[in-house]
């Protein structure tokens, strides 16, 4: 649960589904006690001290309302079933997940050439191989995701992808993607080559809360009269 600095102030911490209640239950202790406010997205927690946290609810909206955080709670321990596809030039994977369960996935990987020419070969002739190796990858990654993905579409929650951004880009206009498209949620998961064990440990990504905390103003202690 390292943070991270967060634009326009204080830090983002990662918080896994497990440990919501009892990061709450630390920032009372660290703050004192809270008032907590929200809506569908985000619960804000605001304690006497000054310190606040923004907690931004996964898989939103969630039901708003009170008791703000008894809500993020149970809806963070849902056990929804949500595919995964994972692509990197030259890497894929796709698996259904139920909670933090792996019911179904398929991992594969196709030789992509680096950038650099070698062994004689003319550039232009090198960049060409290049190409057609990687959307023949791209193509193997985009048919892995439908026949793992799509015989649970009516059951998918949501759809989460990570891996490389531009790889990840370069595979939106394929059509037979659309379907599960239309299911994307956040966060996207910036993760190394996307093996079996890479995959099995998406959930605890997916499934946490990120907190956008904002420590306590410094105490300047009052001046001291003047002798």
């Amino acid at each position: 649960m390292s943070g991270r600095p967060a634009k326009g102030g204080g830090r983002w911490v990662v918080v896994p589904p497990g440990r919501v209640h009892p990061w709450i239950d630390g920032f009372a202790e660290r703050h004192g006690p809270f008032t907590a406010s929200g809506d569908g997205r985000v619960v804000r927690l605001r304690a006497g001290d000054g310190a606040q946290a923004e907690l931004h609810v996964p898989f939103p909206p969630m039901p708003a309302g009170p008791p703000h955080v008894g809500r993020l709670v149970a809806h963070v321990r849902a056990e929804r079933r949500v595919g995964v596809f994972l692509v990197r030039l030259g890497g894929y994977a796709a698996g259904v997940f139920h909670g933090d369960v792996l019911l179904a996935s398929k991992v594969g990987s196709r030789l992509v050439q680096g950038r650099t020419a070698a062994g004689g070969w003319s550039q232009q002739r090198f960049a060409r191989r290049r190409r057609n190796q990687a959307s023949q990858a791209y193509d193997d990654a985009v048919e892995t995701a439908v026949r793992v993905l799509s015989p649970h579409l009516g059951e998918l929650e949501a759809v989460v992808l990570g891996g490389d951004r531009r790889a990840v880009d370069a595979l939106r206009r394929d059509r037979r993607l659309a379907p599960l498209l239309a299911l994307e949620a956040e966060p996207f998961l910036v993760v190394p080559d996307p093996r079996l064990a890479v995959l099995r440990d998406t959930p605890s990504t997916f499934r946490a809360v990120r907190v956008r905390v904002l420590d306590p103003p410094p105490f300047d202690p009052p001046p001291e009269p003047a002798p």
